[in-house]
């Protein structure tokens, strides 16, 4: 259950509600990605996990259709899309990044042979964004699974002999579904069925505010 500071917080009307006060917020710096199988075949991927410097989180928007009726219109809810999603991932000295990356790609494309893949199945993978809690704690607060991913851009960067900046790896995945889990429904995995969000409004975050 999520603690709050009672002294703070804006005064509520709703005479139900007698606890005021403000919930610890996530932090950005607090999260993980993992890259699953099969991406970059066989090679393991915690490299890539140890190594990420950002992500954006997952935005969707859906579609407008709009229906003539008579001396009105109403609009109605059609087609939704994911957003793509950028990681930006630090280009380490030994190439164990770039190796991993260049393995995806790859998969993706041979362009020794200048052939692709026959099916999705050869190259697509699942990516998990997670938030922690900023513990020794490895389970996630929240979770969003991207199902159906492929490398759509890479990005490595430039050389700069006036700059001292670390290198860089940029991705791009275009992915073809998401899954937020959140709260203690976070890590309930693919067998939720219906509204996961119905259950558990209060998160697993158990920090005070100081």
């Amino acid at each position: 259950m999520a603690i709050t500071k009672d002294k703070f917080g804006v005064p509520l009307t709703d005479a139900k509600v007698s606890a005021k006060g403000i919930l610890m917020p996530k932090l950005k710096y607090r999260f993980r990605v993992n890259f699953i199988a099969p991406f970059a075949g066989s090679q393991a991927t915690t490299t890539m996990t140890q190594n990420i410097q950002s992500v954006t989180r997952p935005s969707v928007s859906v579609d407008e259709v709009e229906v003539h009726s008579f001396n009105s219109k109403v609009y109605l809810q059609g087609k939704h899309t994911w957003q793509t999603v950028d990681v930006v991932i630090r280009d380490d000295i030994t190439g164990s990044v770039a190796k991993i990356v260049g393995n995806q790609v790859q998969r993706q494309v041979n362009h020794y042979q200048q052939t692709t893949a026959a099916a999705s199945n050869d190259f697509k993978f699942d990516t998990n964004i997670e938030v922690l809690d900023g513990t020794d704690n490895a389970a996630s607060t929240e979770v969003w699974i991207l199902e159906g991913c492929f490398i759509q851009n890479v990005t490595y960067g430039d050389h700069d002999y006036s700059a001292a900046e670390s290198q860089i790896i940029t991705l791009t995945l275009r992915f073809d579904n998401a899954l937020h889990e959140a709260g203690s429904n976070a890590g309930a995995g693919r067998g939720v069925k219906g509204n996961p969000f119905t259950e558990a409004a209060e998160g697993l975050i158990t920090s005070t505010l100081g």
